[in-house]
């Protein structure tokens, strides 16, 4: 589905990303490293929000490296970015409807209300009204409005509470049922592993190593390695 190979990106004159090369197929696909190693940098790179200094981006053999962002939405890559980046004067409908693009869709508001019945509940409020919970929740339903191919999640865990963090696992999982492909950025190890069979680690801009999701769950040695925490820590 989705094949980046050698990506280098640069801010200014420093290099962020190293030669990162990665393939999403139709299951989830994790990507864990500490602050700083680059995650966002590779997110907002596949989705054309900043220039690619060389190598490849491909949704479907189809070349996404000199795209624009939203060339790239419109081709089937939709984000949920890190911070969510709901309006906050605008009601939790009015995102969806702005979202939304046809009713005949997959995916549309109503599909959306009956999948999130609490944004039905809350569907008058506006985004500065929301919880964190509530806001990621909406920030997901906007994503899958645009009736992705692909979905690139940024640090969705980040802030929430531990029992909204549970109820997001199990939003993520129940995605694959709809054969819409996952790209997920976390630093939660306990999330990463929990929603993908392979995790990727980034370290410095590139990837360290790519495991199944098990073995890093279980082997404190290699999450100090690649991370420098251990699982007691999430």
């Amino acid at each position: 589905m989705l094949s980046v190979a050698d990506l280098h990106v640069n801010y200014g004159r420093a290099e962020i990303l190293h030669g990162v090369s990665l393939d999403v197929g139709d299951k989830p696909v994790s990507v864990v490293g500490r602050n700083g190693m680059g995650k966002t940098t590779f997110c907002y790179a596949i989705m054309g929000m900043i220039p690619v200094r060389s190598g490849s981006i491909a949704l479907d053999n189809e070349p996404l490296d000199r795209k624009s962002a939203m060339q790239v939405a419109r081709r089937g890559i939709a984000i949920v970015p890190q911070g969510r980046r709901v309006f906050p004067s605008l009601s939790v409908d009015e995102h969806l409807k702005l979202a939304s693009r046809s009713r005949k869709a997959a995916w549309t508001p109503e599909r959306i209300y009956e999948t999130f019945p609490r944004l039905a509940e809350r569907r008058s409020n506006g985004g500065a009204q929301l919880s964190g919970g509530e806001q990621q929740m909406l920030a997901i339903a906007r994503a899958l409005l645009r009736n992705p191919r692909l979905i690139i999640m940024d640090e969705p865990s980040e802030g929430l509470a531990p029992v909204i963090v549970d109820q997001l696992i199990d939003t993520l999982r129940k995605l694959t049922l709809d054969k819409i492909g996952l790209l997920l950025i976390e630093q939660n190890l306990r999330v990463a592993t929990s929603v993908s069979d392979t995790v990727a680690v980034m370290l410095g801009g590139k990837i360290a190593a790519t495991l199944p999701a098990k073995r890093l769950s279980t082997d404190e040695a290699l999450q100090r390695r690649y991370l420098g925490v251990s699982s007691a820590l999430h």
